[in-house]
């Protein structure tokens, strides 16, 4: 049996999250560029991380790596000379992958190149160019329709040139080369829910892991949304065989309630660690099925690799009011919805490494637990929630059923069934049954 909860305290756990939130929220971000290296910088000083670089112009499959952007200033002037937008104001004013431009122009061209949301009309959008090269302006709709008519200062200190896309992994070695893995993108400036709390979740797990000993080994990849698990698979065709299960972390501060997205597979053993894990919470929650629009499951989950590997959030992408605008800030994400993630994330890999096969080494009628000190020394009580896993756990172990199978037949928790077997197994009635790993 391994514990993978020594000593944990959650409040401690959501506070040092938040903390880390809040410190790398006012990077700018992109999907290359120096703003995710200083990302990766502040993980590395949490977790051992290695940092790679693949050159522009790389191909990866259908894609190729593209150029480097990176920004220095942005503002518009109005025709008074008052600054009305400025990238120091917020990361999101400025279309990510804006090519540079200095320039004079009427309000009526400078439209052309500035989003809003209408229907939001105090919040700047998030907008991104990276494959279509152009520039432009994000800001609030209600500020955008008081401007006046007449000429307008433009300008954008940008680069666009060859360069390379930045990913980093940290790798905890395990008992086997099968692999776990974690993925979080990091290409988002400026929004917490969205980025900001699948990197702190991540960097947090690996933090806790690489203290215990572990069954299986344990990659954790950050990476820009999609061209970054596109440039990895590439990369890495022949490791990939090793992922036996994985979780994308993405949305996981919020208010809102747990939701896991299934793999392609539909019922792989991540599948269903998940889906007993949030059964056994104690709150309400989601499980939905894969589709191929989302993260970068949708890339994991491709024909070509199709690895078992789900999504665990609180709210997904698109269904809260302030996704992809100003207001997924640091008000969003708060202390308790993150522990509470990082305590359903535990839960799931507590689930993959306990997950074995037992033989009862008494198969022929019960085992006698009294005289070993495992029954009610008085009889025709009723039979508790402990006494009835030690049962249904010697009648399922025979080397065909996990502690996960036995755990949804009988519909106790995972944790209460891995105690039985602790239990059993120190008594003698119980033992691993030959390659009593999860194969499936």
């Amino acid at each position: 049996m391994r514990d993978l909860e020594p000593g944990l305290d959650a409040e401690e756990i959501g506070s040092k999250m938040s903390d880390f939130v809040a410190e790398l929220f006012p990077l700018c971000r992109s999907i290359t560029g120096d703003g995710i290296r200083e990302t990766f910088h502040r993980i590395g000083k949490r977790i051992p991380l290695d940092v790679h670089e693949v050159s522009s112009g790389t191909r990866v499959f259908d894609w190729t790596v593209p150029k480097e952007w990176n920004i220095r200033q942005a503002y518009i002037n109005d025709p008074d000379g008052r600054r009305i937008v400025d990238f120091r104001d917020h990361n999101l004013h400025v279309v990510g992958y804006s090519t540079p431009i200095e320039a004079r122009m009427p309000l009526s061209q400078l439209k052309e190149h500035i989003h809003t949301l209408p229907e939001q009309p105090h919040l700047i959008p998030y907008r991104t160019s990276y494959y279509a090269e152009g520039w432009g302006f994000c800001m609030e709709d209600e500020r955008l329709s008081q401007l006046q008519e007449g000429e307008y200062e433009v300008r954008i200190d940008s680069s666009l040139e060859p360069g390379s896309l930045t990913y980093a992994e940290c790798f905890l070695a395990g008992d086997t080369d099968d692999e776990i893995l974690i993925s979080c993108h990091c290409c988002h400036p400026s929004m917490a829910n969205d980025n900001l709390s699948g990197i702190a979740l991540a960097t947090q797990l690996a933090d806790h892991l690489r203290g215990l000993r572990l069954r299986y080994s344990y990659r954790f990849l950050f990476i820009p949304g999609t061209i970054g698990s596109i440039t990895w698979l590439a990369g890495n065709e022949e490791r990939v065989k090793r992922i036996k299960a994985g979780l994308v972390a993405v949305c996981v501060g919020d208010r809102g309630h747990p939701t896991y997205k299934r793999s392609r597979q539909g019922n792989a053993l991540i599948d269903r660690a998940a889906a007993h894990v949030l059964k056994h919470s104690g709150q309400p929650h989601r499980i939905v099925d894969f589709s191929p629009y989302g993260y970068d499951e949708r890339q994991y989950c491709s024909p070509g690799f199709d690895l078992a590997v789900g999504s665990l959030s609180r709210t997904p992408h698109n269904e809260y009011a302030e996704y992809h605008t100003s207001a997924d800030d640091l008000g969003l994400v708060r202390p308790e919805c993150l522990a509470d993630s990082f305590g359903l994330y535990l839960s799931v890999i507590d689930v993959l490494e306990n997950d074995e096969r037992y033989l009862n080494l008494v198969p022929k009628g019960e085992p006698q637990l009294g005289r070993r000190g495992l029954y009610p020394p008085i009889g025709a009580q009723g039979v508790g929630a402990e006494l009835m896993a030690r049962l249904w756990l010697l009648n399922l172990s025979d080397g065909q059923h996990s502690l996960l199978d036995v755990a949804d037949r009988s519909g106790l928790p995972f944790r209460d069934i891995k105690e039985a077997a602790r239990v059993l197994s120190e008594s003698g009635v119980l033992a691993s049954a030959p390659d009593g790993g999860n194969t499936r």
